[in-house]
C-alpha cells in the first residue's frame, strides 16, 4: 500500500470516528432535553423555582395589606394624658374594677360579694382594650342605643349591669355608686377618639364565616383536651390565682362561669372570640385556630352545665332574635337544636332583613 493511500484510509477513519462521536453526544443531548421536558418531576423543579419570586411577592403583599389593616385598629386614649387630677383617678379606678373585678366584687370581694369570681378582663381582654378581644372600642361611640334583646334604648349603666348579672352571673350595681360611676368613666374615656355614631375599627369580637355544617360538639372536646386544658383545667373549671380572689384563666362552665343569658352562650359569639385570642399567644395576626376548631370548640364549651337565667323578657320581638340564640320560641320553623349549632346559613336566609 502506498503512503498516499495509507493516509488517505487514516483520514477516513478518524472522520468516521467523528462522525461517530458527534452522532452520539447529540444524540446523547436530544434525549437529555427530552426527559427533561417531559418529566413531571424534573419538570416541577423549573416550575417551582419559577413561582418561588412569585410567591414571596405574595407573601410580601399579604404582610403588608396585614400590616396596613392592623394600623387602623383602634387603640384606647391613654390615660397619662389626663390632666383632671381627680378624674384621672376616677379612670384609674374604673380600670382597676375592670382588670381585677373579683378583688372587689366577688365571692371575697372587698366592696360587695355579688359575682362568681370572675373579672370582666376575663371576657374583655386587656381591660378591654385589645383588637377583636371583646374590646370596648366602640361602647362610648354607640351609646346609648336600641337593643334588640331588651327591645329598649340602654344606656352604658344598662350595658355593664348586664355583664354583672349575666356573665358574672351576679347582680348590679346602684347608678351612683362609686364603683358603677368609675367604670363608666373608664369606658367612656378610653374611647372618646371614636366620633358618635361610629363603629371602632377591631372593636367587640369578629364575625366568623358560618360553617356549612353544624358545629361538632364531639370534635370540640377532642380540640378542648389538646389546646385548652393547660389554662382551663380537663373539667372546664379554671385556674385560681396565687392570691386566691381571682382567676387567672376563667371557668368555661359549671357554677362559677357565665350563665345562659351571656352574650358568650351564643356560639358565634364563643367561637369569634376564641379565633383571635386563644390559645393564649393567639392573635389576629397569628391565629392559632382554624374557623372550624373555633366553631367546634365552643359547640362543645356550650354543651356543658352552666347557671341558667330568667330571660323570659329578652327578645319582646322573637324575630329579632340572633339566628343562634339557642332558646325558642322563634319566629321561623327550624328547631332550637338548630339554632344552636347550625348550621346556620338556611336561618339567615329565612330572615333576610335580620
Amino acid at each position: 500500500m502506498t503512503p498516499e493511500k495509507q493516509n488517505i484510509e487514516q483520514f477516513q477513519s478518524v472522520a468516521r470516528k467523528l462522525v461517530y462521536l458527534f452522532t452520539t453526544l447529540l444524540f446523547i443531548i436530544l434525549s437529555s432535553f427530552t426527559y427533561l421536558l417531559f418529566h413531571d418531576t424534573i419538570s416541577s423543579w423549573f416550575e417551582s423555582e419559577d413561582n418561588e419570586p412569585s410567591q414571596l411577592y405574595v407573601d410580601i403583599e399579604k404582610k403588608a395589606a396585614l400590616e396596613k389593616e392592623m394600623a387602623q385598629f383602634w387603640k384606647p386614649l391613654d390615660i397619662n394624658l389626663i390632666t383632671d387630677t381627680t378624674l384621672k383617678k376616677e379612670v384609674e379606678y374604673g380600670k382597676e374594677l375592670i382588670a381585677h373585678t373579683s378583688k372587689y366584687f366577688g365571692p371575697n370581694g372587698s366592696v360587695k360579694k355579688i359575682t362568681n369570681g370572675m373579672n370582666c378582663n376575663n371576657c374583655h381582654l386587656d381591660a378591654g382594650t385589645k383588637p377583636w378581644g371583646n374590646n370596648y372600642g366602640s361602647v362610648y361611640s354607640m351609646y346609648p342605643k336600641m337593643r334588640a334583646r331588651s327591645g329598649q334604648i340602654e344606656d352604658l349603666y344598662k350595658r355593664i349591669s348586664d355583664c354583672l348579672q349575666r356573665s358574672l352571673n351576679g347582680q348590679t350595681l346602684d347608678k351612683d355608686e362609686k364603683e358603677m360611676k368609675a367604670m363608666i368613666a373608664y369606658i367612656e374615656y378610653i374611647g372618646k377618639n371614636v366620633p358618635k355614631g361610629k363603629e371602632a375599627k377591631a372593636a367587640g369580637i369578629n364575625n366568623l364565616e358560618y360553617l356549612d355544617r353544624a358545629a361538632d360538639p364531639i370534635k370540640g372536646k377532642s380540640l378542648y383536651d389538646t389546646k385548652c386544658i393547660t389554662c382551663h383545667q380537663i373539667s372546664g373549671q379554671g385556674t385560681i390565682a396565687e392570691n386566691k380572689q381571682e382567676y387567672t384563666y376563667p371557668p368555661l362552665w359549671g357554677k362559677n362561669s357565665y350563665n345562659q343569658g351571656a352574650g358568650l352562650y351564643r356560639l358565634s359569639r364563643f367561637a369569634g372570640y376564641i379565633k383571635y385570642n386563644m390559645p393564649q399567644g393567639a392573635t389576629y395576626a397569628n391565629p392559632q385556630l382554624s374557623d372550624e376548631d373555633a366553631w367546634d370548640i365552643a359547640a362543645y364549651v356550650e354543651t356543658q352545665p352552666r347557671p341558667t337565667k330568667d330571660f323570659s323578657q329578652d327578645w319582646p320581638d322573637i324575630s329579632k332574635k340572633p339566628v343562634d340564640h339557642p332558646f325558642g320560641p322563634f319566629s321561623d320553623k327550624f328547631t332550637e337544636e338548630q339554632h344552636k349549632f347550625g348550621p346556620f346559613e338556611p336561618i339567615k336566609k329565612a330572615h333576610p332583613k335580620k
